[in-house]
């Protein structure tokens, strides 16, 4: 399966404009064609359920008036971040477990880059704003109703959005105008920087810097605050006198940083780790493990321990019954 894929990329090297590359041929999971279709199936229902799970969450903020507050905008927006981030790869993903070509286009591939790496950046400034909100929650009781409004909230959210998406904007111009002269086969899933620089015709250090920096920056700026915010917080929540306050806060606290664990864990494995220590498979299994699995699972860690999610998420259960007998 393997080498006919390869032999058919390297002989389907649509070449223009003066050996100009016009597509890659991604790889994915090379295997038998049963497997492939088994794999189809796993990540079609994986794909299902996260939508299902992260479009819950948001359709219960919206219909409880009782969750109007900046932590359950903020929890609404994360999941919605996370059907766009799922979006990126999984739906291309599936459609090439079906395809015997295995192509993508040289636009499709530069965009899925960008809005792959856009929306990971901006999952880190979220992550940080609910970390700077519950700090705010539990540190300043007094002040947070007057700090953290909902227009002030949103504010900041639009910040996070905007900020993630203008981060890499110019690197991937800059790359997509690099002359690519073949072979036009990467062995990934998505359209990762590593793999796509190794296909270039020259050696661009500055564009291959870039991106090293961009994301190390977001991380060791987000991450550090993330736990110094949590470190504040745990220290208020143990001199709350009731253990039934304490317990909310833990569990609340503990929700977010489970999520914040399984992001910045694989993402700080695959992009801060030297990457000549990880094999192509090792690669994907760790993009697959949040882009795909970490997506899957927020909504159940949310909502599990998460008293006023799950009376929300019963309102969201019970609308879905009585609309179909109206």
């Amino acid at each position: 399966m393997v080498p006919s894929v390869l032999s058919t990329g390297l002989a389907v090297l649509n070449i223009s404009e003066g050996n100009r590359v016009t597509e890659f041929i991604l790889l994915s999971f090379p295997c038998p064609r049963e497997m492939q279709i088994l794999l189809f199936a796993v990540f079609s229902l994986t794909y299902v359920l996260t939508l299902m799970g992260n479009g819950s969450i948001i359709w219960a903020v919206r219909l409880d008036q009782q969750l109007h507050t900046p932590m359950y905008i903020l929890l609404a927006n994360f999941s919605f971040l996370e059907i766009c981030y799922t979006n990126t790869t999984v739906p291309n993903m599936l459609a090439n477990f079906l395809s015997e070509s295995k192509t993508i286009s040289f636009t499709a591939c530069f965009l899925q880059f960008y809005f792959f790496f856009s929306t990971g950046i901006t999952e880190s400034f979220l992550l940080s704003l609910m970390a700077f909100d519950r700090y705010l929650a539990i540190c300043q009781p007094l002040h947070y109703p007057t700090i953290m409004t909902g227009h002030f909230c949103i504010k900041l959210v639009l910040l996070c959005w905007v900020t993630g998406f203008l981060c890499f904007t110019i690197p991937i111009y800059f790359m997509s105008q690099l002359p690519f002269c073949g072979p036009n086969v990467i062995d990934h899933f998505i359209c990762d920087p590593g793999p796509l620089m190794a296909l270039t015709c020259i050696h661009a250090s500055g564009i291959e810097l870039s991106f090293s920096i961009i994301p190390s920056l977001a991380i060791f700026l987000t991450f550090p605050f993330i736990l110094g915010s949590y470190t504040l917080v745990f220290r208020a929540v143990l001199r709350v006198p009731s253990a039934s306050g304490r317990k909310k806060a833990f569990s609340t606290c503990g929700s977010h940083l489970t999520v914040v664990s399984l992001f910045f864990g694989s993402v700080l494995v695959m992009y801060i780790t030297p990457t000549s220590g990880h094999t192509a498979t090792t690669q994907k299994i760790i993009t697959l493990f949040y882009s795909v699995f970490t997506p899957l699972v927020n909504p159940i860690i949310y909502s599990l321990r998460n008293k006023e999610m799950k009376n929300a998420l019963r309102k969201v259960q019970m609308s879905m019954k009585i609309l179909p007998n109206k």
